[in-house]
């Protein structure tokens, strides 16, 4: 569950810079590391045209690339729905990262009709996400969806 203030989703926007999505997205994983208990990764992975990219995150060091429909993140970047894994050992094609993390939840961030990237969420026990959860990281890409520009990247890639 997520702790912060009564509110968390008014927070989102004060992390938000249009002109600096890297920044942003920094900020908003470290801003909900920070307030979501029992997690061990949070971040975001970019959609370069042809595969994710690591982007902004708070947790070990992570994949660099996933390609569309491998592991939990590339099959929802690929089906553009959210994923709600209780058990990762039990998800076929599962990429360790990390290998303490057990349950998994990542939500497609797609932007006017194209994927621009995921959030992703790991936790170290099993069946740790919910109902509850899922809808309230579906808001949270929304607002960012929102308040941010995902055609804006950093090193020259575009969308």
């Amino acid at each position: 569950m997520f702790i912060a203030s009564q509110d968390p989703l008014s927070d989102i926007p004060a992390y938000c810079e249009k002109q600096n999505l890297t920044s942003s997205l920094a900020n908003v994983s470290a801003f909900l590391m920070a307030h979501t208990e029992n997690v061990n990764w949070l971040g975001f992975y970019l959609y370069d045209g042809a595969k994710l990219v690591l982007g902004p995150f708070q947790g070990k060091p992570a994949c660099t690339q996933i390609e569309l429909g491998k592991g939990v993140c590339g099959t929802a970047a690929l089906e553009r729905k959210t994923l709600r894994i209780d058990n990762v050992d039990e998800f076929p094609g599962h990429i360790v990262c990390d290998s303490i993390s057990r349950s998994e939840l990542v939500v497609p961030i797609v932007q006017q009709g194209q994927l621009v990237g995921v959030l992703d969420i790991d936790s170290p026990s099993l069946a740790r996400f919910n109902q509850q959860d899922e809808l309230f990281y579906q808001k949270v890409v929304e607002s960012l969806l929102q308040h941010l520009d995902f055609g804006v990247r950093p090193f020259g890639v575009q969308i």
